[in-house]
């Protein structure tokens, strides 16, 4: 694969600016969107964000569309970063993260649940003066 990049320049240079564009994504919007996960969001399954009701049936529906297609491109990139320069793994989450599937709210449970994880994301909310995520498990 990195033989077929090398012989097309152009898709080689796409590549370095999407991870480029990716990464700085990354580094402004993941402290944003940690700080505004609510506390108690692992507590229980959501089955609907909160005033999507009032947002007609077919605007919804593209909205999902494209939530899921920049899932889809982030799961891509992500991919590609694992050995091109970018933050690989941390797009994969974020592809994760955006696509819908079954089981999503219980893979996210889980990823949350890891030590690390959960010490990383809660220093975050920290700084954003934010109270700590609590989880099923009674940890914090």
């Amino acid at each position: 694969m990195l033989e077929w990049v090398g012989l097309n320049n152009a898709l080689a240079w796409w590549m370095v600016i999407g991870s480029a564009v990716m990464f700085g994504g990354a580094i402004l919007l993941v402290p944003v969107l940690v700080a505004r996960i609510p506390e108690d969001y692992f507590l229980h399954p959501r089955k609907e964000m909160p005033g999507l009701a009032s947002i007609p049936p077919a605007v919804r529906w593209i909205l999902v569309i494209l939530k899921n297609l920049i899932g889809v491109a982030c799961m891509f990139f992500g991919a590609l970063m694992l050995v091109l320069p970018g933050q690989g793994i941390l797009t994969l989450l974020l592809g994760v993260t955006l696509l819908d599937y079954p089981g999503k709210f219980r893979v996210q449970r889980w990823l949350v649940q890891r030590k690390g994880v959960l010490e990383s994301i809660n220093w975050i909310r920290k700084k954003a003066d934010k109270p700590p995520l609590r989880i099923e498990s009674g940890e914090t």
